[in-house]
């Protein structure tokens, strides 16, 4: 989503933002705030698995190498699939990991111990954390565009719809998606 330059996700808003203000990369700064979200889940009764750890590190890595690796100003085709791609590959990869409960990432594990907390869906929880998330990185002085609604408007409905088609639900069947 970075490389469409249409607007990133929140949470690259935000830490767009405080890239603005510190010396870290991109990556770093995504596993600062992954750690300190970890503390928004005391309340919430959320606990850490291999796979909240195993979030932070690979998100944090990939991000950096993504950039890297991905060509910088491609053609508006492109970007336009790079801004859709990147929103439903987040919903399905957060219904995948979330679903096969090896432990969600920690925005993920925000997401799903608010919705038990308040009996809201996921859509919706995960709809007003981007929308919050999006106010503070713009106010910090990340970037916003019209990708970065579309993703805050759109992630919640596309991870709730893949959630129950990815969900482990017996040791006797897969825990694929399907």
């Amino acid at each position: 989503m970075i490389r469409a330059s249409l607007g990133v996700n929140p949470w690259s808003v935000l830490y767009e933002g405080l890239a603005r203000h510190t010396s870290l990369s991109f990556g770093t700064i995504s596993a600062v705030v992954g750690v300190l979200v970890l503390l928004l889940w005391v309340p919430l009764r959320q606990r850490p698995t291999f796979g909240t750890g195993a979030n932070i590190v690979v998100l944090a890595c990939a991000s950096d190498l993504g950039l890297h690796v991905l060509p910088q100003d491609p053609e508006f085709p492109a970007r336009i699939g790079l801004l859709a791609g990147g929103i439903l590959l987040n919903g399905l990869s957060v219904a995948l990991y979330v679903g096969a409960r090896y432990g969600p990432g920690p925005r993920d594990g925000l997401m799903t111990g608010m919705s038990a907390a308040t009996g809201r869906s996921l859509r919706s929880v995960r709809t007003l954390i981007e929308v919050a998330v999006l106010a503070v990185g713009w106010l910090l002085g990340g970037g916003v565009g019209a990708g970065t609604v579309l993703y805050a408007l759109a992630v919640g409905p596309v991870t709730q719809f893949f959630v129950p088609r990815c969900a482990y639900r017996s040791p006797a069947r897969d825990r694929t998606c399907g």
